[in-house]
């Protein structure tokens, strides 16, 4: 390289890094370590072409802005919006992104894939999922990226086997701003938000921003529920010096309160035509758009009768049940130039959680357990059999405590049990605290030549309990949290449902080395982590035997001795601490043929601990077995593509290939509330992304985008000694088998009119492939091997207000989802054997949506 090539490089580096500050998608440290990969080429497009932009990295990764993100529906969910990325699939449940949605990326589950807001990971500490209705208001994203297959070196998840998404929030202007917004839409939605940009308010430059937003609207199928969702946020910016050195603060609180949002059973009518659309067992799947909107008789409790054992008369219905959360976060950035080539990164971070879902309905029993039980002795009270014993409560305000199972022999069946009892509600509660910390040293040896180190920590306290609360007389609680004011036992203590403390500790160290060859054309960089996991785990109920994780709680110690001298199979309370372990490499190249065009490639190993409900239900057995200690996932991870950048094109061609060990896969069961996990074995994945971007002039984008998905489970899955499914060969299900859309986009003076539209292929519903039957004889079908493929196309449209003299950002928006209302299977969970049918929900529906937005 020549002296003024190397001052040149220099140069455009300098600027890249100082324009690190607007925008960190990633940590700070990994934004500024990928800067200067991007920059090699000096044809950084900070806006992309419509929307989309092509970053010149080793990983295949593409990347939203916001004039992509604002045109879609006024609080959509981010996830739903990358869903016109390649390779991934979202299924929205509702129109507009409050109700939770199914993410999938080169088919793997939200639980595989890292998702992390301002560098902070937004994977439930415990399970690893993620909640698409938790995130971020789409108006505060400046960007959202996409790494398909990989994730970055200092990230601190568990939830690594496959891809990342990573959003930025965007920083505050330099001027005073107001924006406020309303929208209106179909199910009576509503939304409000409204930001305050303070503008430059100190000599230091310090400027800031603080926003809100409400939103409601009823569930588009089940239009007895409803959701409620209220968000606040605020950042302070703070830059330091001229080099790009600043301090960032933001903070998050997210509350909704909405009811369960059910999905139904995958299956055809009964040969007797007598099945209806609904969530129950034995419901089934829509056939027609006409069926989709469905209604639940509320169960009324009649008046309890004292001196009488009073029988429910009915169950209240899942979709009855709450499913609320209340979620927050404090995220700091930073960046410090502490020698002209040295730099220190640090973005620590607190999380708070307390959410609860699954069926809360049950049946509470006022008295002790009765007597005719082999393995649950008379007198006991707790959480036993599935059912709250009270020991003497009266739960009902009879004024008597004879509601509760009781003898009733008869000369036949002399020990004959008879049921009584009272309807209460018992949801599945979780409360975490989470802190973290990314902290990254870059050296800057050369113009060319770059090595960071890095540590990451993070630590969960997960607490989940799950404390009784009572119904009102039409089957509904007044009380979505019952651990603020839980049913007491007669001792005067909180029965649980389940009760268990866990600590997921993570700690990590990294190092990444970057280097620039051949006149800079060749970037190769190589880096390795090695994370810590620790899971402490507190079970304080007894588990029973047969590792589904079923569990009974006592308060009493002496009825917990009674319990397990009934059931000596069964595990008493116990403390366990496990422990995951392993060298990640990862490395990876980017060669520029020309400025436009280059070609690149990465590998990375990944890896996936075990989430709490598999580690408790391992509880079941032997603390020394091998079925007590699950084996973590790991994935090898492999890209190679080409990609052309310009003003006017953006595009990118990649195929991958992953090797993934010890597939676990689940499915979670509505009716039971359990979830059920199964070893896949190996799994080869392998398929091509592709995307081109174009603005053949000012007034036009066209943007188009594909994927084709292969996988192939090596093994037969082993159920049992005598039972063995055929999924040797097979790919896995729940993922579609290809993807592709396109988007188009006008803009005519004040009028933006856009189209854009996704086509999902078919997705299996078993890992064997074949069609759900009635029975392992496979007498008669109720579900094809595939969910048919679907096509949904939406439509936006922007008029500016500009011309009638109103201030620059004030329009008028409206926004189709679902045009030609498709009706269409949505995200499910597939099961392994054909005998097990599936619960999916229904596709989301078309819905019309008006915004006006007012700028000053």
């Amino acid at each position: 390289m020549t002296i003024t090539k190397m001052i040149a490089r220099a140069s455009v580096s300098a600027l890249a890094l100082t324009a690190i500050a607007p925008a960190f998608a990633q940590s700070t440290g990994q934004q500024l370590f990928d800067q200067q990969e991007i920059v090699v080429t000096g044809t950084h497009n900070t806006n992309g072409v419509g929307g989309v932009r092509v970053e010149n990295t080793s990983k295949a990764r593409a990347v939203l802005t916001q004039e992509f993100i604002k045109r879609q529906v006024p609080g959509q969910s981010i996830d739903d919006i990358i869903n016109y990325m390649p390779g991934v699939s979202f299924q929205n449940n509702d129109p507009y992104g409050s109700s939770g949605g199914t993410l999938t990326i080169h088919g793997f589950d939200a639980s595989r894939i890292s998702q992390t807001w301002d560098g902070v990971p937004l994977n439930d500490s415990g399970n690893y999922a993620l909640y698409s209705n938790q995130q971020l208001d789409m108006e505060l994203i400046s960007e959202v990226n996409v790494s398909l297959g990989s994730t970055d070196i200092d990230s601190p998840t568990a939830a690594a086997s496959g891809s990342t998404v990573n959003y930025v929030t965007r920083n505050p202007t330099e001027d005073f701003h107001v924006r406020l917004e309303g929208s209106m839409g179909q199910y009576d939605y509503m939304r409000l938000f409204g930001v305050v940009d303070t503008g430059t308010f100190t000599p230091f430059g310090t400027r800031a921003f603080i926003a809100a937003s409400r939103s409601s609207y009823n569930n588009p199928f089940f239009t007895q529920s409803s959701t409620d969702k209220l968000q606040l946020n605020g950042k302070v910016y703070q830059p330091i010096g001229s080099n790009g050195d600043f301090v960032s603060v933001a903070a998050n609180y997210n509350r909704n309160i909405n009811r369960n949002f059910s999905s139904v059973p995958l299956r055809v009518d009964g040969t007797d035509g007598t099945r209806v659309v609904g969530s129950g067992s034995g419901n089934r799947f829509p056939v027609t758009k006409d069926e989709r909107e469905y209604t639940i008789a509320p169960c009324i409790t009649p008046a309890g009768v004292d001196g009488a054992h009073d029988v429910p008369t009915c169950s209240p219905a899942y979709d009855l049940s709450y499913n609320p959360s209340k979620t927050g976060n404090v995220r700091i950035n930073s960046k410090f130039t502490l020698a002209d080539n040295l730099i220190l990164t640090v973005d620590p971070s607190w999380q708070f959680v307390s959410a609860n879902g699954g069926n809360g309905a049950i049946v509470g029993y006022e008295g002790t357990t009765p007597a005719g039980s082999a393995t649950v002795p008379a007198g006991l009270t707790g959480y036993i059999g599935g059912h709250p014993y009270f020991g003497g409560v009266d739960l009902n305000g009879d004024g008597d405590i004879l509601d509760t199972p009781y003898a009733c022999p008869t000369a036949a069946s002399p020990n004959k049990i008879c049921t009584a009892g009272v309807n209460a509600y018992a949801p599945s509660q979780t409360r975490t605290n989470r802190f973290g910390l990314i902290a990254n040293l870059q050296w800057n040896i050369t113009p060319t030549q770059t090595v960071r180190v890095n540590y990451s920590w993070d630590h969960a306290r997960h607490r989940q309990t799950g404390e009784v609360a009572a119904l009102q007389a039409n089957g509904i609680t007044t009380n979505p949290f019952p651990y603020h004011d839980p049913l007491l036992d007669s001792t005067g203590l909180p029965i649980e449902k389940r009760n268990r403390l866990s600590y997921a500790i993570l700690n990590q160290v990294a190092g990444q080395y970057r280097g620039e060859f051949l006149d800079s054309k060749l970037v190769v960089n190589a880096g390795v982590r090695a994370p810590f996991f620790t899971r402490n785990l507190d079970q304080r109920c007894v588990t029973e035997a047969g590792g589904k994780g079923f569990i009974d709680c006592f308060n009493d110690a002496a009825d917990q001795a009674a319990f397990l001298a009934a059931n000596p199979t069964a595990t008493p309370p116990q403390k366990r601490d496990l422990h995951y372990n392993k060298v990640l490499p990862a490395a990876g190249f980017t060669y520029n043929f020309t400025p436009q065009i280059s070609a690149f490639g990465d590998y990375s190993k990944g890896l996936q601990v075990p989430g709490t409900d598999n580690l408790y239900n391992s509880f079941s057995f032997a603390a020394d077995s091998d079925a007590a200690h699950p084996k973590a996932e790991t994935t090898d991870n492999f890209n190679l593509g080409l990609r052309y950048r310009s003003g006017k094109i953006q595009a990118q061609l990649s195929g991958w290939y992953t090797n993934f060990k010890n597939r676990l896969a689940s499915s979670y069961d509505p009716v039971e509330d359990i979830t059920i996990y199964r070893n896949l074995g190996t799994v080869h994945k392998y398929g091509v992304d592709g995307s081109i971007s174009y603005q053949p002039i000012q007034q036009i984008s066209l943007y188009a985008f594909g994927s084709y998905l292969k996988s192939k489970i090596l093994d037969n899955v082993e159920a049992t000694a005598t039972t063995v499914y055929n999924t040797a060969g097979k790919r896995e299900s729940g993922s579609p088998t290809y993807t592709f859309g396109a988007r188009a986009q006008g803009n005519f003076g004040p009028v933006t009119l856009g189209i854009q539209a996704k086509r999902t292929g078919p997705r299996y519903v078993n890992d064997q492939n074949i069609p759900i039957y009635t029975s392992a004889a496979h007498t008669a079908i109720l579900y094809a091997a595939k969910t048919p493929a679907y096509t949904l196309v939406d439509l936006d449209a922007r008029v500016s207000l500009k011309g009638i003299g109103l201030n620059d950002g004030t329009y008028l928006q409206l926004n189709v989802t679902n045009l030609f209302d498709k009706l269409y299977v949505g995200g499910f969970s597939g099961n392994t054997s054909e005998t097990s049918i599936p619960f999916a929900y229904i596709g989301s529906p078309r819905a019309i949506s008006g915004t006006v937005n007012f700028a000053f």
